[in-house]
């Protein structure tokens, strides 16, 4: 059996080894990856099915905002999505799900085409934002997405459309399936007037730099919102913005932000996070649910 990084396999993509994750991952810290395969969506098939057919660890990555990777690292491979420039066609736009979702929202307003206007300032990538049906500002992904092109781990590409991805607030079909690679997507907008379309942008992106932390490496808002509240007027009325533990912190600009205040590790955010946790649920009895997934063992 071949093995997964036999050269045939891997025709069009490039793969590292021992690889630090800190410059991957928008926190900034953490340890190194066994393996780091930027993938081209063409290989995907012949790697995801000779990854499952070895019983190798893997796990995909997209800009990296929503990611801990444990100091002790990955020993598996992580896979990341190349990017491309999105093709647009009317008023429809198809991208790579590796390319970033500001880049496919710049994309769209350069054709004069709006519904993208609220992804602008989200930091993420087109497949994550599809996985986590991504919204700000009174829009969601849910509201422009026409179909979604994907891999399974037996290496056959196949295609959603968009009523069949079950989404709902931060989660959606591929949510409940991470072993799928999402490769693609295609979104439908409208025809809009280019200036208002970028002066909407300008202003979304004045309120983000109002109001978040973005000067610090972060992963944007650290919990989900519970039903009924908000995760950073809990945090605040616990009195915890400011709080630190090691390198991480809670943001004194917006308490839902746990920030790398300089030199965290993967542990000092955890900690931090538990702390949280325990504190909110003791005075408000509401458990916060962590939004950042986590790679590598304990």
């Amino acid at each position: 059996m071949s093995t997964p990084f036999d050269t045939g396999i891997l025709k069009n993509s490039e793969i590292s080894y021992n690889l630090p994750m800190s410059g991957h991952i928008s926190f900034r810290l953490g340890g190194a990856a066994a393996r780091f395969v930027l993938l081209d969506a063409l290989d995907a098939p012949a790697l995801l099915r000779a990854l499952n057919e070895s019983g190798e660890k893997y796990a995909f990555l997209g800009n990296g905002t929503n990611v801990l990777v444990r100091d002790s690292g990955f020993d598996g491979t992580v896979i990341k999505l190349k990017a491309d420039t999105p093709r647009v066609s009317g008023t429809r736009i198809t991208v790579s799900a590796g390319t970033s979702l500001a880049l496919l929202a710049q994309a769209a307003a350069e054709h004069s085409l709006t519904g993208l206007e609220f992804a602008h300032g989200i930091p993420g990538t087109v497949g994550g934002a599809v996985m986590m049906n991504a919204g700000a500002y009174g829009g969601e992904i849910k509201d422009v997405l026409v179909s979604t092109t994907y891999c399974t781990p037996s290496g056959d590409v196949r295609t959603l459309g968009a009523a069949e991805h079950d989404f709902g607030y931060r989660t959606s079909f591929f949510k409940a399936h991470p072993e799928y690679l999402i490769l693609s997507a295609e979104f439908e907008l409208k025809k809009g007037e280019q200036t208002e379309i970028k002066n909407t942008m300008a202003e979304l992106a004045r309120r983000r730099r109002e109001s978040q932390p973005l000067d610090k490496p972060s992963a944007g808002s650290t919990f989900k919102r519970p039903q009924g509240y908000f995760a950073g007027k809990l945090i605040e009325d616990c009195a915890l913005k400011g709080c630190t533990i090691g390198g991480a912190q809670v943001s004194t600009k917006h308490a839902g932000f746990v920030i790398n205040a300089g030199g965290a590790t993967c542990e000092d955010v955890l900690k931090l996070c538990e702390h949280i946790q325990k504190t909110v649920f003791e005075r408000f009895g509401v458990t916060l649910e962590r939004e950042i997934k986590i790679l590598g063992e304990e």
